[in-house]
């Protein structure tokens, strides 16, 4: 269960940080602004995708300390 948090953690802080270099840089890749439903919404959603990464790194960490 470790690894799976640990991936699901670091996929989600990958495409947060994708999910904001795409609007603040129009460098194109990222699953996030692929997602119709999310236009208008890239910032938000890379912030809600890095703030999930940190929170399920945390839980992974407290789980095997």
């Amino acid at each position: 269960m470790k690894e799976l948090l640990e991936f699901l953690g670091l996929i989600a802080v990958i495409q947060g940080v994708a999910a904001l270099v795409h609007e603040f840089t129009d460098w194109k890749w990222g699953l996030v602004q692929r997602i119709g439903f999310l236009d208008g919404y890239e910032v938000y959603a890379g912030v809600v995708l890095l703030a999930l990464g940190g929170a399920l790194f945390a839980a992974e960490s407290r789980k095997s300390g």
